[in-house]
């Protein structure tokens, strides 16, 4: 689909936050990123250029649209320069008093005509939306984005009770043009993915607790037999525990026991074993 370029602003320059940016600038779009923190935007920016470096060794980008694309991000360390924003994406830390701040802050900045969005992977939109003004939540959806967002297309597009229909039609062409293939869900907690994806976790985690296989055989075997990209247990090594484990706590107390963490899980966040980035990930959990 093609339509003319947006002017989009990121808040919050953490690994999704910065990738929402790059997918949106390689799309030829001016891409403003801002953090509370300045460091997080210049380490954000030297990251961008390593994953574009990368890309283009592996064929994903062309090498010379490189510095092309990184001209397009503007590091932002004033949310007053949002101004002029037409849509502004919210990727902060997942916490409704957090995000709230954030919208707040954008309410007053933003044109009237803005179209505000959260990346929030599991809090109702419409919660969020308790913290615009009432003749601003029309504009204001969820959207989705999935790790790591360079590469991967999908984007859940959540409208909030007052959303309206024309502006998720407006969003959902938006990432289109940026190379993305958006669902429109329902606000519900966890949407559709999350749901799907923790019902699958908390089993594997139950296959472990049994000692039915070792983490790593069941990651193969969902490899393997179920064609995943990656098991269970390398997800829950980069996501880090802690944040498998926010989620579920929030999926069961929507659901119910369905979603109820398993005692490992937990056992491990008590422990510190956050994943393969502090060098206690699951494969060194065995029989």
């Amino acid at each position: 689909m093609s339509i003319g370029p947006v002017r989009i602003g990121i808040v919050g320059a953490g690994m999704m936050g910065a990738e929402i940016a790059l997918s949106f600038a390689l799309a030829g779009n001016e891409v403003r990123l801002h953090d509370n923190d300045p460091a997080s935007i210049d380490r954000a920016m030297a990251r961008l250029g390593e994953v574009l470096d990368k890309g283009a060794s592996r064929g994903f980008y062309k090498a010379e649209d490189k510095q092309a694309t990184l001209d397009r991000l503007l590091p932002t360390p004033d949310l007053a320069a949002y101004a002029d924003r037409e849509f502004v994406i919210e990727a902060v830390f997942e916490d409704v008093s957090v995000k709230s701040e954030v919208f707040r802050r954008l309410d007053a900045i933003c044109a009237p005509d803005c179209l505000l969005a959260s990346n929030t992977s599991t809090i109702p939109i419409s919660t969020l939306a308790a913290a615009l003004s009432a003749e601003r939540r029309n504009r204001f959806l969820g959207t989705h984005f999935f790790s790591p967002v360079s590469r991967m297309k999908l984007v859940e597009v959540i409208p909030g009770f007052e959303t309206a229909p024309d502006v998720v039609d407006r969003v959902m062409e938006i990432c289109w043009a940026a190379a993305k293939e958006p669902i429109q869900v329902k606000d519900v907690a966890g949407f559709a993915v999350n749901r799907v994806l923790h019902a699958f976790l908390i089993e594997a985690v139950r296959l472990a607790e049994e000692e039915v296989a070792t983490p790593e055989d069941i990651d193969k075997a969902c490899r393997l037999g179920l064609g995943h990209p990656v098991g269970p247990f390398e997800l829950m090594d980069l996501v880090t525990n802690g944040l498998t484990l926010q989620v579920q706590e929030i999926l069961h107390d929507a659901y119910g026991p369905r979603f109820l963490p398993r005692p490992l899980l937990k056992q491990r966040v008590a422990a510190g074993h956050q994943g393969r980035r502090t060098g206690r990930g699951w494969k060194a959990y065995g029989r």
